[in-house]
């Protein structure tokens, strides 16, 4: 591509050599990502069954709060976002952001391994603000590869997104393996190996970051005043002894009580919306009042969706039938005669690379039909509710009377069907928040949009509480909590389909 054009105002693209048809920075980045997803998916099935064996002595009444600080947990994740971003464009540039919040993700997640509960949330902590530095701003890089209106762009980030997939489609194969069959005792897994392995696979993204970004041509370096390392210093020490400490501080709180600072920083940016949404006219207030109403429904999608990483692990480790009849293919591949809890995790990223291009081909041949950005969402909650009306069914129908358990292939078709809606919604999120948002704000707009994701997130861990009930998840304390899951989706979802026509009013052509 030729340098002499710029985009969106900046400097302009170098001159890069290209690699299968893009630029070559960008397979940089995607290994970088695929390392750094490795690292945040491979925790993620082992995380609340750590806590629970580890701090509680495998006690099943503290499956609740053990949820609750994995909702909590992923909902700082987002809310960080925000601030990273500001971090990269302000003070040290895109680049250094990257390195250090690698470095201190690395950290994070080995400190995960510590024997102590206090030394966990620290490593919970550390990760949250190394994520924040790190995760919103090597997607922003990927963008700027690329000219605006380069027809290439839309399928970069479609390789980019690949490399998340199968980042998070591998690394709980590969750590429960180590956990399980290299490093566990007598079948119970190493759980502590999960975090190392992820830890390594963090320093390998920092390191091909590092070795790689030479690639990059100058791109996302600081201006040439900001270019001495005092600011990265002063990132660091900030991010040591203010952002760790607060967000540890916000670990250990009640998750209502963080529910309640969430809603409350989400406010914030939500006036300041609308009053630059009411000074610039009534197009742009119209259109601030639609985003709105969706990031409303987005929190329901996101609660519900996120169960995966805390009571569908219990749901899978208590309930679920893992014997399917595999066991040749199971001993080969795991070393164990069922499939794996760990397993479960990869399943939506599996789906997410089969379907993605069916959902993307179903809406071209739709054409004209191609339902509205509200109906999509709205498709994106009814799929998620069908997952939980499939759990409803199998818990009230399926339940072996020998077993007391449920047959593997509904919590599998469940990853499938919950994939399909995330399909539907998540995909759109980003680009109808830059459409629908006041050109001035529009950075308020994506915070805004995270924190909605934070605010879902958080109650994913509430919701995963009662789910396992006071004493553990049973088939009544599931039954209980996916019935009420479903009747919110799915009538969450069809109030968006009924109300769509006038958000589409109040989107003035918006598609």
């Amino acid at each position: 591509m030729s340098g002499a054009a710029s985009t969106e105002g900046h400097a302009p693209i170098p001159e890069f050599k290209q690699v299968l048809g893009h630029p070559k920075p960008l397979w940089m980045l995607f290994m970088s990502e695929f390392w750094e997803r490795f690292a945040f998916y491979g925790i993620r099935w082992a995380m609340v069954l750590y806590i629970v064996a580890q701090f509680h002595g495998g006690d099943a009444g503290f499956q609740k709060p053990a949820s609750e600080l994995y909702g909590a947990y992923l909902a700082l994740v987002y809310a960080s976002a925000i601030f990273g971003g500001y971090i990269a464009d302000k003070l040290i540039g895109y680049q250094r952001s990257i390195l250090l919040g690698a470095l201190i993700m690395a950290t994070g997640l080995f400190l995960l391994a510590s024997p102590t509960e206090q030394m966990f949330k620290l490593g919970l902590a550390t990760i949250i603000v190394g994520n924040g530095l790190f995760k919103p701003i090597i997607s922003t890089m990927v963008g700027k590869l690329y000219l605006q209106g380069d027809e290439r762009r839309d399928s970069g980030f479609t390789i980019f997104y690949m490399g998340i997939n199968l980042g998070a489609f591998l690394a709980p194969l590969l750590t429960q393996y180590l956990a399980q069959k290299v490093f566990g005792v007598n079948g119970t897994p190493a759980y502590k190996v999960v975090f190392i392995a992820s830890g390594i696979g963090m320093v390998l993204s920092l390191i091909w970051f590092w070795f790689g970004r030479s690639q990059l041509k100058g791109i996302g370096l600081p201006p040439p005043d900001k270019t001495g390392l005092t600011r990265s210093v002063l990132v660091l020490a900030g991010a040591a002894l203010i952002a760790i400490p607060v967000f540890y501080f916000l670990l250990t709180i009640n998750a209502m009580v963080l529910q309640y600072i969430l809603i409350a920083l989400l406010i914030v940016p939500a006036i300041m919306l609308v009053v630059e949404g009411v000074r610039e006219g009534k197009v742009s207030r119209d259109k601030v009042i639609a985003m709105l109403i969706i990031l409303t429904f987005n929190v329901f999608f996101w609660c519900f969706f996120e169960q995966a990483g805390s009571s569908f692990n219990f749901l899978a480790d208590n309930i679920v039938d893992r014997n399917i009849g595999f066991e040749g293919l199971f001993m080969a591949l795991a070393g164990e005669p069922s499939f794996p809890v760990s397993w479960f995790q990869s399943v939506n990223s599996v789906a997410i690379i089969t379907l993605a291009p069916i959902i993307a081909w179903i809406w071209i041949r739709m054409g004209r039909a191609n339902p509205s950005i509200p109906r999509k969402f709205g498709l994106g909650l009814i799929f998620n509710g069908l997952a939980f009306l499939l759990l409803m069914f199998a818990l009230i129908n399926l339940i072996a009377p020998d077993t007391g358990k449920i047959p593997f292939w509904t919590l599998f078709a469940v990853y499938w069907i919950q994939s399909v809606g995330e399909l539907c919604l998540s995909p759109i999120g980003l680009s109808m928040v830059t459409k629908l948002a006041p050109v001035r704000l529009t950075g308020f707009a994506m915070g805004a949009w995270f924190l909605s994701i934070a605010i879902g997130n958080n109650l994913a861990g509430i919701f995963a509480g009662q789910a396992s009930g006071e004493t553990g998840m049973t088939t009544a304390s599931a039954l209980a909590a996916y019935t009420t899951g479903f009747y919110i989706l799915a009538g969450a979802g069809v109030l968006l389909f009924l109300i769509a026509p006038l958000i589409n009013r109040l989107m003035h052509g918006v598609k």
